[in-house]
């Protein structure tokens, strides 16, 4: 059954890829029509978070920023099908790191990378950092999709341009091997997931309210004495975006505890308080909000 749901929609999804961009994004303003008005996928989530988060907007204004989310989020989900055929020269002009000399003065000090994400903005196409001429490999760390044809779609899709794609499980200890072989690599995490409450150790506040945090690429990163950095993503206009690498520790090992869990939260917290409308408000990211913190939990901030 696997094999058939996927197999129908595939050729669908690489028709759509291949569509020149003007075409391609009046598909999506269809998508959006579509999941917005008839679908209303998550919606009463979406207005719950943005609700909670923004208590002090209007009904109104809350409205505008969710239409303005719904049409990203399916520019964004377009886009990672845009990337089963997109070019290396195509994406380049449209997923741009300013600052790819900051990666390169860390390569030189040969210590690997832990690139803390947020799902703001595009998180679809930072494999295109991979053709700026680094030394380094790339690792996306990713959670593995149910239909095992879809997730391979997903790895190759992400995995392009020589980089490798680790599932969440696996990602320690493929981190560990390679420290311990002498691989260096960048690592990118997606880190501003909600964990399970049942591993809900550590608490912080996230716009405003209480929730549990990972704190998993900081203990990797103290670990083994891999640098961390900020990865800020904006989106310049549709189908363009500019990512800046933002130092949160050179030297892990001497930043005080939580520091760096704290310094991801704080600057991914100041893009969406911007510019909420590209962050991914689908998610439940505050659904534990209301229950009781465990007496061993630490509370980070």
């Amino acid at each position: 059954m696997q094999a058939l749901v996927f197999w129908l929609v595939y050729p669908l999804l690489w028709l759509i890829s291949i569509l020149p961009f003007p075409i391609f994004y009046k598909v999506s303003d269809g998508i959006y029509g579509l999941v917005y008005y008839i679908v209303r996928y998550r919606r009463k989530t979406v207005t719950q978070n943005l609700q909670l988060v923004f208590s002090e907007k209007s009904e109104k204004e809350i409205a505008r920023i969710r239409k303005a989310f719904y049409k990203h989020m399916c520019d964004m989900f377009l886009e990672m099908v845009k990337s089963i055929t997109i070019s290396k020269k195509e994406i380049s002009k449209r997923f741009i790191l300013k600052n790819p000399e900051y990666l390169r003065h860390l390569e030189s000090q040969n210590k690997s990378l832990i690139v803390m994400c947020g799902h703001y903005a595009s998180y679809e196409w930072i494999n295109a950092i991979q053709l700026m001429g680094l030394k380094f490999k790339t690792f996306g760390i990713y959670k593995r999709i149910r239909n095992k044809h879809f997730d391979k779609l997903i790895r190759d899709i992400r995995g392009r341009y020589d980089g490798v794609l680790i599932n969440t499980y696996l990602a320690s200890e493929t981190i560990r091997h390679n420290q311990e072989q002498g691989i260096l690599a960048n690592y990118a995490m997606i880190a501003d997931q909600s964990p399970k409450l049942s591993a809900a150790r550590n608490w912080i506040h996230f716009m405003g309210i209480r929730v549990p945090v990972f704190v998993g690429s900081e203990k990797l990163a103290r670990k083994l004495n891999m640098a961390v950095v900020y990865l800020h993503v904006e989106k310049v206009k549709r189908g363009f975006y500019e990512a800046t690498l933002i130092p949160i520790s050179e030297n892990p090992e001497t930043a005080p505890p939580n520091r760096i869990t704290e310094e991801f939260i704080r600057l991914l917290e100041n893009q969406i308080w911007k510019k909420p409308e590209f962050y991914l408000w689908t998610h439940k990211r505050w659904k534990h909000r209301n229950e009781p913190i465990p007496n061993n939990a630490k509370i980070i901030n």
